[in-house]
């Protein structure tokens, strides 16, 4: 393979089984919101949940993100035992339908991260980077489980409210070499991270941060990429979420080619096509 800027191998310890990927994966959304921002995939009982899960496994899905907390603005508040009740029977059914199947947790919050990664969970997808609850990286550390940390400035409810950034990519990067330490005292041993693209981020800065994912790189751990569907496509093409599917493709393909390890999607078959064929861009 010729040197380019795109160099994703990785490796990721996933309830003690030691997983090495040589190229880009896949991580497909499952919501149990009732008011995610596309509702293409929420999932309003079990049957609709497996059924969409089973249409990602035959996809080749790499990872399912499950999430039981909205983090759209506006959206409702959702309390901890609210949360709970909605993430972790849908994590019991997909584990036990689909027992080797990797499961992320995306929750800010430490006893939801614990109670899921006990019930078959093995992956923690913090969006506050564990800026929220810092006692989230010592229960990522007890189970040993990988950590995806996010960047976002306050919450869901007031990131936009601080898009200022002396420069964005140092600042990202001083953002996650702090997290980063913080993980690795607290004993977290995975560790991969999120730009946060819509989250304390204008529309150009969003791009900005695709364009420059390379410099992210230095820091020396995957990088996972979540675009799909969101609003820095929909308002600069002036589509809504339903019509965005194309968009995704373009915006995956160019972070792949950036360096993006993990592609966080709605829709697993279109980001695996996207993934095969920058492979065989960097293999000719």
């Amino acid at each position: 393979m010729k040197d380019t800027i795109f160099s994703p191998n990785f490796s990721l310890n996933l309830k003690g089984n030691l997983r090495v990927f040589t190229h880009p994966i896949v991580m497909g959304i499952l919501n149990t919101t009732p008011d995610s921002f596309f509702e293409g995939n929420r999932v309003k009982n079990e049957d609709i949940l497996l059924k969409k899960a089973k249409e990602m496994v035959d996809a080749k899905v790499d990872i399912i993100d499950i999430g039981g907390f909205s983090s759209r603005p506006g959206a409702d508040f959702v309390t901890e035992e609210e949360e709970l009740s909605r993430v972790l029977p849908a994590i019991k059914s997909i584990h036990k339908k689909f027992p080797t199947l990797p499961i992320s947790i995306d929750t800010f919050r430490s006893t939801v991260a614990d109670e899921a990664l006990k019930a078959g969970a093995c992956i923690v997808n913090d969006i506050s980077g564990g800026c929220e609850e810092s006692e989230i990286f010592h229960i990522a550390a007890k189970h040993k489980a990988p950590f995806i940390m996010m960047h976002m400035r306050g919450t869901a409810t007031n990131m936009m409210k601080d898009t200022t950034y002396a420069h964005l990519l140092p600042d990202l990067a001083l953002y996650f070499s702090i997290q980063i330490n913080k993980a690795k005292l607290a004993g977290v041993k995975d560790i991969i991270i999120d730009p946060g693209l819509g989250f304390s981020k204008t529309l150009d800065q969003n791009y900005e941060a695709v364009k420059n994912l390379a410099q992210l790189k230095a820091l020396g751990h995957p990088i996972l990429i979540g675009a799909s569907r969101k609003s820095m496509l929909n308002k600069l093409l002036n589509i809504s979420a339903d019509a965005a599917l194309n968009a995704t493709t373009a915006i995956n393909t160019i972070a792949c080619l950036n360096g993006a390890s993990i592609l966080r999607v709605h829709d697993v078959k279109e980001a695996k096509e996207t993934i095969c064929i920058v492979d065989k861009m960097n293999q000719v």
